[in-house]
């Protein structure tokens, strides 16, 4: 895995070989941190399906304040504590757990940026957002970024959440949320449209 900007721009680091881990690609990645270019310095970062760490790590190289990292993987979580002491960076932490279950509990201080890639077909990422709006996870104009299926053409939203971007490559969907709690009404079915880039 390559990071691609910031103050570990292209390092290279390990990842394991495990069933279901599917890194975002480099092309994917870049488009995503254009969006996020200046949302990140000094945010508080949350990874919800940590893999290879590809997202989380991209965001701290970018001077993000603190990562918090969740995977269930055993190896995959080992892989990215030893990533994170190669970098020498304390501002992370890393949860050898189930995302649904880390997400229930609540948390006691919020995030500004989180990452949503699930493994596929599996139908976390609409749990997953519905704990994260439920379980006191986001700050008031927290980013959210939701990676799925491309096949997967509706999913339900919460109405706090707006639409600002989403693009298709390949087999992927991937589209950018910005949480805004004002809005109170009922959860929106997001049919799969094309929202300016």
């Amino acid at each position: 895995m390559r990071i691609i900007a910031g103050q570990w721009r292209s390092r290279r680091l390990p990842i394991q070989d495990l069933e279901g881990l599917r890194p975002t690609t480099d092309r994917v990645r870049e488009t995503l941190f254009n969006w996020l270019a200046n949302d990140l310095v000094n945010a508080r970062v949350l990874d919800c399906f940590g893999g290879s760490g590809a997202l989380a790590l991209e965001a701290l190289s970018r001077y993000a304040s603190f990562a918090k990292i969740i995977e269930l993987q055993r190896s995959a979580a080992l892989q990215l504590k030893e990533n994170l002491n190669t970098l020498k960076c304390d501002r992370a932490e890393v949860i050898n757990a189930d995302t649904l279950v880390v997400l229930q509990r609540g948390c006691e201080q919020g995030f500004d940026v989180v990452f949503i890639d699930p493994p596929f077909r599996k139908g976390l990422a609409e749990k997953t957002i519905q704990l994260l709006d439920s379980q006191g996870w986001l700050n008031d104009g927290a980013l959210i970024y939701v990676e799925i299926e491309s096949e997967l053409t509706t999913l339900t939203i919460p109405s706090s959440w707006k639409a600002l971007k989403e693009k298709n490559a390949g087999q992927v969907s991937y589209r950018l949320y910005q949480y805004q709690p004002e809005n109170t009404a009922e959860p929106i079915e997001d049919e799969n449209h094309a929202l300016a880039d």
